[in-house]
């Protein structure tokens, strides 16, 4: 027995996931957006969080859901559970589909040099921030046995992204009302 859990994500802080891009001499960092410019949760990303989260439910939990560490002279258990994207709505999508623009900010910041009291040289960094909103994602497959615990460990989960022991990515996680048991 299975179960597709579905969830939103309220980010409530600008955040910022990377692409992995610059933006050349203005930005030190891209936020990662889908093909139609708008800022999405990679499931990658989501599942490296999650289980950072669910190591404090136990080794059975993770394992199962997340797949075996990779160990020398052994072929790791896959993960059951399967993550997608977190993303904007349609409907959002739709009535912002020429606005993304809007979706981004940008944040400097530079280091102090404590002997003078001022900016270090060369320190001055800029990087590409979302702006709070929400974004819908599911994981399939979570076990029978383990839909709450996989149901506590999105809860509990309170930012992500870069910066986020320093304010970015705050978020809240809630359980949408439509997760359901697919088994028959």
């Amino acid at each position: 027995m299975s179960n597709t859990i579905y969830y939103k994500i309220t980010f409530l802080d600008f955040w910022h996931l990377s692409s992995g891009l610059s933006g050349g001499a203005r930005l030190d960092s891209s936020v990662i957006k889908d093909s139609e410019g708008f800022p999405f949760v990679p499931a990658k990303t989501l599942k490296g969080v999650l289980r950072e989260v669910a190591e404090s439910f136990g080794n059975d939990f993770v394992n199962e859901c997340f797949g075996e560490v990779v160990q020398k002279d052994r072929v790791p258990k896959e993960g059951k559970c399967h993550f997608n994207n977190a993303t904007i709505n349609q409907a959002t999508k739709d009535a912002l589909k020429n606005l993304t623009h809007f979706l981004y900010a940008k944040l400097a910041s530079t280091a102090i040099d404590e002997n003078f009291g001022s900016a270090k040289d060369g320190s001055l960094r800029e990087i590409e921030v979302a702006k709070p909103l929400s974004l819908y994602g599911t994981i399939h497959n979570v076990p029978a046995n383990y839909a709450d615990t996989m149901i506590n460990t999105l809860k509990s989960l309170k930012s992500m992204g870069l910066n986020r022991n320093r304010g970015l990515g705050r978020l809240k996680i809630e359980i949408l009302e439509n997760t359901q048991n697919l088994s028959r």
